[in-house]
C-alpha cells in the first residue's frame, strides 16, 4: 500500500478500470478476485484522499483571493 501512496490519480483510475475488467472476466479463482477487489478498494480510498486533497487546495486559492465564494457541489443527477 505504501506504493499506491505515491500513483497519481490517473495512474489509479487506469489501474481501477483495469481491476473491474479483471474481475468481471470471470476468470481469476475466488481468492484472486478478492486480491483484486482488495486491492481496487485501496485505491479507490486513495484517489478519494487525492480529490479530497485537490478540493481544500482549490477551496484555499479561491478564498485567497477573496472575490468568489464557494459553496459544496451536489451532483443532483446521482
Amino acid at each position: 500500500m505504501a506504493a499506491d501512496a505515491e500513483l497519481s490519480f490517473d495512474l489509479i483510475l487506469t489501474r481501477l478500470r483495469e481491476a473491474v475488467e479483471r474481475l468481471e472476466s470471470g476468470e481469476l479463482s475466488l481468492e484472486q478476485s478478492l486480491a483484486v477487489y482488495e486491492e481496487g478498494v485501496g485505491m479507490a480510498r486513495r484517489g478519494q484522499a487525492l480529490l479530497d486533497q485537490a478540493e481544500k487546495r482549490v477551496e484555499l486559492l479561491v478564498s485567497a483571493s477573496g472575490t468568489v465564494d464557494t459553496v459544496p457541489f451536489h451532483d443532483e443527477s446521482a
